[in-house]
């Protein structure tokens, strides 16, 4: 069984002990259990239920782990003579959450 899930503006696949790399939880510790209801579709292996814009009553349930940090994209700003360029550097942080239930309505 699996279920595709909208969370924080993105879709993600989610099976049973499956681990997603989300964006960054800040209001939930390590260890707690979120409820995630905007499913967008439900699968159980032979019937597929397809949400308008979610299915009614399916929830997903993850437990929130460790939060990591991205790898460090670098970004260069430069004007053709100006003598101006900067260089900026930034890392993403995500929170690395692991499927516990996928419940179908």
């Amino acid at each position: 069984m699996y279920a595709v899930v909208e969370f924080k503006g993105n879709q993600y696949k989610a099976e049973k002990d499956a681990v997603l790399q989300v964006a960054k939880i800040s209001d939930a510790k390590k260890g707690d259990l979120v409820t995630i209801d905007t499913v967008l579709l439900v699968s159980d292996g032979d019937k597929v239920s397809v949400g308008t814009p979610y299915v009614q009553g399916a929830k997903v349930t993850v437990e929130v782990g460790d939060t990591v940090k991205d790898k460090k994209v670098l970004v260069l700003k430069y004007k053709s003579k100006k003598d101006y360029h900067r260089f900026i550097g930034h890392r993403e942080q995500y929170t690395n959450v692991t499927v516990k239930d996928v419940v179908l309505a």
